[in-house]
């Protein structure tokens, strides 16, 4: 897995409340993109099963087999009508709502001593990108308490890790109908826009990447 730039692309299955989750095929729409722009780029897509033990086993082996120098994550907001830029992951859990393998946490806490650990600066031009295509886009600091977040703080853990991927980001969508329309009542962006929001995003991705990769190069020679 040498060569270019490597950005693995998450999104979530079906979880309790939600027989539908949009981010499924969102992640498939932008792996499946071909722009001059992502030549030599690989894009590689994964959607997790919304459970912890899930999180808590194949976000370390797709790091370890991918060796992505990004992840670009989503999840969904049922009660959110916009688009929501995560800038950080809280340490909570919820413990009143099980995930979709009928699993409770046993605690409120993901590690021991901690309150929260933030994205990084980028969420801010993520905001910048997703905004350009229309689309209603905010920044958020408070991605829940359930796997949104809990993916959000693994993959932190896993940025400042030897050999780790440079960035993360995590971006909530709000749900949209089945046919791929809006959700009527709820929100009034369809895939479509989650889609051309997303493939923003994904383009200031790359090039936020390669400039972190290039200040870690520049740093490693001093």
């Amino acid at each position: 897995m040498s060569g270019g730039l490597r950005i693995l692309i998450t999104g979530f299955g079906p979880f309790p409340g939600a027989p539908f989750n949009p981010t499924t095929p969102l992640v498939k729409r932008l792996t499946q993109l071909r722009r001059p722009a992502l030549d030599g780029i690989t894009l590689t897509g994964h959607i997790f099963h919304v459970t912890y033990q899930t999180v808590d086993r194949e976000l370390p082996e797709l790091i370890a087999q991918l060796r992505p120098q990004a992840l670009l994550m989503f999840g969904l907001a049922t009660r959110t009508a916009h688009l929501r830029i995560e800038t950080r992951a809280r340490n909570a859990v919820s413990t009143r709502f099980p995930d979709a393998g009928g699993a409770l946490a046993r605690k409120a806490s993901i590690v021991r001593g901690a309150s929260a650990m933030p994205l990084g600066p980028h969420t801010a031009s993520l905001l910048h990108a997703a905004r350009a295509t229309g689309i209603d886009a905010r920044l958020s600091r408070d991605a829940g308490a359930y796997l949104c977040n809990y993916l959000s703080w693994r993959a932190i853990e896993a940025t400042q890790q030897p050999g780790g991927p440079a960035l993360a980001s995590f971006i909530h969508v709000p749900l949209v109908a089945r046919d791929r329309t809006a959700r009527e009542g709820t929100s009034d962006i369809t895939l479509e826009q989650l889609v051309d929001a997303g493939e923003a995003m994904l383009m200031e991705m790359v090039k936020l990447t390669r400039r972190a990769m290039l200040q870690d190069a520049r740093a490693s020679r001093y």
